[in-house]
């Protein structure tokens, strides 16, 4: 009876790794989009931080150091929606309660 509980155990663990795979190919295509300032900076980047495109409104330009926090806060809040996207797409994944170590 150990037995077949420990291979039911193995078979589960190995579909939760492959769905884990899946999932983590579906997040690295997956984009997100940063705005700071109404859209005058915008990052696109993907779910495993590949920053994919920076688009800057022409009226940004007027100020290096107001471009400069502009693009940090569009940064920040596509690591944001990063961090959410993949929380809720793990989510899905783990089972209920599951914790990963990083």
């Amino acid at each position: 009876m150990m037995k077949g509980g420990m291979g039911n155990m193995m078979k589960q663990a190995q579909m939760m790794q492959a769905n884990m795979q899946k999932a983590q190919a579906e997040l690295a295509n997956t984009e997100v989009e940063g705005v700071a300032s109404n859209g005058m900076v915008k990052i696109v980047m993907t779910c495993n931080h590949t920053v994919k495109r920076v688009q800057i409104d022409d009226a940004a330009m007027d100020d290096r150091e107001t471009l400069e926090d502009l693009i940090l806060i569009a940064l920040k809040d596509a690591a944001t929606k990063v961090e959410a996207t993949t929380t809720a797409k793990m989510g899905n994944v783990m089972p209920a309660g599951f914790k990963l170590p990083f």
